[in-house]
């Protein structure tokens, strides 16, 4: 498969060494997943600012996920070519330096020009950030780093959305790029002091071609994702993105196979277990855990009638202990072996969903979820740290930044893919619970209320003494579209139960780099 060149051969860090390399890279993380849902709690402040549209504010968001999606095979692959060292402290600085920029833009111009250069950076800071433990740590620690490396990826967003709020809530939204900044800049010391660098030396020339396309299709892809829920699954701009990106899809596997093992990603890998179980695992586990956020935050905000900050907090359950269990598994792994692990994992998170189905209720509130939340949180760190290892042990060390570009390229997509059939799901739950209890309700309010249980309460005063009943008639349609999500959810997560039963990784620790040989020899 591989004709590379051997590694570099590097002095093994010690004990002390690994640790600052694990809580650098670990920091420089969290930046990068911070921004993604951070905006999301200021909205309505970017659209008053500025003037936007709300079109304009998802493009202010979206940018970022869209860019950093699209380029990080393209930048995981030149950063095991250029050294991973460079490659991150590049990123760091120019992530900084854009959310500076964007913590300052005068106008929505410039705000999603600094969003774009952030996605570019946090391209060049994701993939490098796992590929660093892959390539770093020794086989009896690294299964213990990757635990703690998901744990940050999978929590990392909730704890984010969480301080955004915070600061949104009691300071200026402009503050939310002050976050970043600071772990950029504490991150970016501690790179410099502890992080070894390390490349690999190809014989092959990089593979431009396969880089380019694979970036039209994960942009074509994605933006269908995202763009489909806002302006319709059939509308001119959603199709032409889903055809760009299919075609794309289609000839960067073509291509990839036919340069073999010049490509800058080995399709032919998937048909390894590890590579192919981890990577649907995780893609599936993602989606639903970004589909759940979808739903839980109308809940708690317009059911529960709680504030944004005070509904971020009641998600912290949830990442605590995805972090925690996160850091687990590769003990659990230890003893009854990866795909066990991911097993009891899936299971965990299928109950986790049926619980909420089942329990969820207008007056049960907070605690009629709770337990299915905590079940969630388990389940997924439990599955995470295995798929993850599954996947980077797949690839040999000259192509851990590409095996860790896939691992974020599929987490990406999982989350996109998660948003759009969750929450489609229960917007249509919802309108059709809601066509039931619109009676007497007058005719231009009944259109409004349809629309989502926001518009709703909204409208719920112009029609008088009916207000609170429509109100309640909301809140009750908008758990009948929450039950259908969490069934369609627990329905996915059981074919993933079967899967990695019959298809998972064997019992046995992943595939490693240092038996690159015998990969080569298949």
């Amino acid at each position: 498969m591989s004709v590379d060149q051997p590694p570099q051969v590097v002095t093994a860090p010690d004990a002390r060494q690994l640790r600052a390399i694990l809580i650098a890279v670990s920091i420089a993380l969290m930046a990068v997943i911070a921004s993604v849902s951070g905006l999301n709690v200021a909205q309505t402040h970017l659209a008053v600012e500025f003037g936007a549209s709300q079109t304009t504010v998802l493009w202010i968001i979206n940018v970022y996920t869209l860019t950093l999606a699209a380029l990080l095979l393209p930048l995981g692959a030149i950063g095991d070519r250029l050294g991973r060292k460079p490659m991150l402290v590049t990123g760091l600085i120019v992530f900084g330096a854009a959310s500076a920029v964007a913590g300052l833009a005068p106008s929505a111009a410039v705000m999603i020009g600094a969003r774009v250069a952030a996605g570019v950076s946090a391209a060049m800071i994701m993939p490098i950030t796992l590929a660093v433990i892959t390539s770093t740590f020794p086989e009896e620690e690294r299964g213990k780093a990757i635990g703690v490396w998901t744990g940050v990826a999978g929590g990392g967003g909730i704890l984010g959305m969480f301080l955004s709020a915070l600061l949104v809530d009691v300071a200026d939204w402009r503050l939310l790029f002050v976050l970043p900044v600071v772990l950029v800049v504490v991150a970016l010391a501690m790179t410099l002091r502890s992080v070894p660098d390390s490349r690999e030396r190809s014989a092959h020339p990089f593979d431009t071609v396969g880089a380019l396309v694979s970036a039209v299709a994960v942009i074509g892809l994605i933006f269908v994702l995202q763009d489909g829920p806002e302006h319709g699954w059939t509308a001119p701009t959603t199709l032409i993105g889903l055809a760009v990106g299919v075609i794309a899809a289609i000839t960067f596997v073509a291509w990839e196979l036919h340069r073999r093992d010049a490509s800058l990603l080995d399709v032919r890998l998937f048909r390894e277990r590890g590579l192919a179980s981890g990577s649907i695992t995780l893609l599936v586990v993602f989606g639903v855990q970004a589909g759940i956020a979808v739903v839980l935050f109308p809940f708690f905000q317009a059911v529960l009638g709680w504030s944004g900050l005070l509904s971020t907090v009641a998600m912290m359950p949830m990442a605590v202990m995805m972090m925690m269990t996160s850091g687990l598994a590769p003990k659990l792994a230890s003893r009854i072996g990866a795909r066990s692990t991911m097993a009891v994992g899936v299971a965990l998170s299928a109950l986790g969903l049926v619980l909420m189905a089942l329990f969820v209720s207008v007056d049960g509130g907070y605690l009629s979820i709770l337990a299915g939340m905590l079940a969630m949180g388990v389940g997924m760190g439990l599955s995470m740290t295995p798929s993850t290892e599954a996947i980077t042990g797949s690839l040999p060390r000259a192509k851990q930044g590409v095996a860790s570009a896939l691992n974020d390229v599929t987490r990406e997509f999982g989350t996109a893919l998660g948003v759009a059939l969750l929450g489609a799901l229960l917007a249509n739950g919802y309108r059709s619970a809601m066509d039931d209890r619109l009676d007497g309700v007058p005719a231009g309010v009944a259109e409004t209320a349809r629309e989502g249980i926001a518009n709703a309460v909204a409208a719920a005063p112009r029609t008088g003494g009916q207000a609170q009943d429509l109100i309640h008639a909301a809140q009750q349609s908008f758990v009948d579209g929450w039950q259908q999500a969490m069934w369609a959810g627990a329905a996915v997560m059981a074919a993933l139960l079967l899967h990695v039963a019959l298809r998972g990784p064997k019992n046995t620790a992943p595939l490693r780099p240092e038996v690159e040989e015998s990969v080569a020899a298949r």
